[in-house]
């Protein structure tokens, strides 16, 4: 078993301006196929928000992305279905009171089409888990530990495009290089990786031609720019919390969007 082929992920001036301001602006990048890209910013910085816009979970206020020639927020519902998130926090937390294992079936239950035998022992080696004893409850897990099997997790649904929020957020110098090589590992293997982070000193340990990055996520602009109708409403103060209370009591391997695609998306796929 090996890793999908990356997509390759096109964003044109892509803005999220909400009624109380900029969530983030002028976004502008190409990723391709096998290759880690890094944006940076402190909490709070737009790096949340602007993950779940590249995957189709979110709707921007403006500009254009693309993801594998899918055009976002119009083709999310297929977006969706070849990207992962990471653990990202009032999203997708990881249940203390489960084991990995549980975690693990609960992955294979979400994806769009059965697991191939396999598959998890696959997710949690590329994840750098294959030696965890998978009885190991989630609240006995260091924080490495906790951030791997998040990608461990996302894997299971065999994306070609992989999201990690807050690389760095909860580890040391030596556990954010760590976690870095794991990220870069998935890359050397074809994936397409997009992370964020508050401190990418770490990250110099792994860059090479293939890393872009780290891409500072610029706030600026002006929120009388953005029309109320271009606004969701739903997604009216970027709250995350808001966004996805519904599914607050539940883990999830991918969280969804309550944006409508023009494909007739309804749905809210993980």
């Amino acid at each position: 078993m090996r890793l999908a082929t990356g997509a390759r992920v096109v964003a044109e001036d892509v803005a999220l301006v909400t009624r109380e301001g900029p969530v983030y602006t002028g976004v502008d990048f190409t990723a391709r196929p096998g290759t880690l890209t890094v944006f940076q910013a402190d909490s709070g910085g737009g790096r949340s928000a602007l993950l779940l816009t590249l995957t189709g979970r979110m709707r921007p206020t403006s500009g254009t992305v693309y993801v594998d020639g899918h055009e976002l927020p119009r083709r999310a519902r297929r977006v969706r279905r070849i990207s992962s998130l990471g653990l990202m926090t009032e999203v997708n937390a990881l249940d203390e009171r489960l084991r990995v294992s549980e975690h693990l079936s609960e992955a294979a239950l979400l994806r769009f089409r059965p697991a191939a035998r396999g598959l998890a022992d696959f997710a949690m080696e590329a994840a750098d888990l294959g030696g965890l004893d998978r009885r190991t409850l989630v609240k006995e897990l260091d924080a490495l530990e906790r951030r791997r099997l998040g990608v461990a997790l996302a894997l299971m649904a065999e994306p070609r495009l992989l999201v990690v929020d807050d690389v760095d957020g909860g580890l040391s110098d030596e556990h954010q290089a760590l976690m870095w090589r794991s990220l870069k590992r998935l890359t050397d293997a074809g994936l397409t990786v997009i992370a964020t982070c508050a401190d990418a000193d770490a990250l110099a340990e792994v860059a090479d031609t293939d890393t872009q990055g780290p891409l500072p996520i610029d706030q600026g602009g002006d929120p009388a720019d953005a029309e109320d109708d271009d606004v969701d409403d739903g997604a009216g103060e970027v709250r995350l919390s808001e966004l996805f209370g519904d599914r607050a009591a539940t883990p999830a391997t991918n969280a969804t969007n309550a944006t409508e695609g023009e494909d007739g998306d309804d749905r809210r796929d993980r």
